[in-house]
């Protein structure tokens, strides 16, 4: 089965399971090794692998860590890159936050203190 929108949250993290004992087998490691190279617990391993919810991201990246698949995370949040009109407008200075909904347009009236 494919990852995509049309599947539920407990279906990827079934699938990010079966794919992570995958690799584990693929490595020939037990769930007791990989939780020590990881530095998690056994049970943490199984937990994963079973797709249980209960799991913190920090022990899912040092699984990936320890089975080498780091480096995909790339593939999953990709570096943004700023189109080459919003790089001139910045003159290279990185950016620092977002600017949000433009505000009430100029034909507004001006606000002013309710008087009796």
């Amino acid at each position: 089965m494919k990852i995509d929108a049309t599947i539920t949250d407990e279906q990827v993290l079934n699938l990010l399971g079966e794919r992570l004992l995958g690799v584990r087998l693929g490595r020939n490691l037990t769930q007791g090794e990989l939780a020590a190279q990881a530095g998690v617990s056994k049970r943490t391993v199984e937990r994963l692998e079973s797709g249980e919810v209960a799991i913190g991201l920090s022990s899912f990246v040092r699984v990936c860590r320890a089975l080498g698949l780091l480096e995909r995370f790339e593939l999953l949040i990709p570096e943004p890159a700023p189109s080459p009109m919003a790089q001139l407008k910045r003159q290279g200075k990185p950016r620092q936050r977002a600017t949000g909904e433009k505000a009430a347009s100029d034909n507004a009236e001006p606000w002013t203190w309710d008087e009796p």
